[in-house]
């Protein structure tokens, strides 16, 4: 009995010293819960930096000049071969671009929808042959003019015209949104032809030269061009009623005077007759 009481408590010691062994190995493994060192948020070295890189794209953003544009009116503006913008406008942009110290970058719109995009600031300016009108004026403010053609009907050769009266009957082709339209309006009240308005002034001599319509309605200097690529006749607007070519800008915009002051610099060194000269030669 003696010898079993004896195994009994050898037994119950050994578990005993077994229970405390695997007891201090768990606690040996247990994180140390008072060392909150890696719950310490990291300090914040990138603040500084991250302000210094927002100011520097705030900075950037304020020196870029973002011009929108319609690229189907040559020699004002159109895309060349490599799908570049050129033309009369696109170089005057660059000029007036370099007087503000300014970094020019051009987007291509519809000519119907640049005076939408103005008005939702999408841009900084207009330059696209744009007439500064006074329906026109009730939405934008424009700068000074810096160029004035007048306008023009462009027909076949095999159907020449000749004045207004040749317009009754006809179909006249004219480009949405521009002065030509709001021109020929003026003309329908006098003489009846129908109307067609196309948002691109080339589907618009493509129309012609497929007998789609019997005579368009542009910008004088675009016209002159568009003759003598096509092989096309014409007559001049003899109502000469629309007003000049402007940069357009958002109603209050502060660039108006600036770009007034660069256009005023731009004329006096020379430069826009020298861009007439090379883009609206008669030669």
């Amino acid at each position: 009995m003696k010898k079993l009481t004896m195994l009994f408590l050898m037994l119950v010691a050994t578990l005993m010293i077994g229970l405390t062994a695997c007891g201090a190995g768990e606690d040996d493994a247990l994180p140390n819960v008072d060392d909150t060192s890696g719950d310490e948020p990291a300090e914040n070295t990138d603040g500084e930096t991250d302000e210094t890189d927002q100011d520097a794209d705030s900075d950037a953003e304020d020196n870029i000049l973002e011009m929108a544009t319609s690229p189907d009116y040559p020699p004002f503006e159109s895309l060349d071969v490599n799908g570049e913008f050129v033309g009369f406008d696109i170089e005057l942009a660059k000029l007036i671009a370099e007087e503000l110290g300014m970094e020019l970058e051009i987007r291509d719109m519809k000519f119907d929808g640049l005076i939408g995009a103005l008005q939702a600031e999408r841009v900084d300016m207009v330059l696209s042959g744009m007439s500064a009108t006074e329906n026109r004026r009730q939405n934008v403010d424009f700068s000074n003019e810096y160029h004035s053609s007048g306008e023009m009907f462009v027909t076949r050769k095999d159907e020449p015209m000749t004045d207004l009266a040749d317009l009754e009957g006809k179909t006249v082709g004219v480009q949405l949104g521009t002065i030509q339209e709001e021109g020929a309006k003026a003309i329908q009240e006098d003489y009846e032809f129908e109307l067609k308005a196309l948002d691109d002034a080339q589907m618009l001599v493509q129309e012609l030269i497929t007998n789609r319509v019997d005579v368009i309605y542009l910008d004088k200097q675009v016209a002159k061009g568009f003759i003598e690529v096509q092989d096309l006749a014409g007559f001049d607007d003899p109502t000469d009623a629309s007003p000049g070519m402007a940069v357009a800008f958002p109603k209050g915009s502060a660039l108006v005077e600036d770009v007034n002051a660069a256009l005023d610099s731009i004329i006096d060194s020379g430069k826009l007759a020298e861009l007439e000269a090379e883009f609206l030669s008669e030669e």
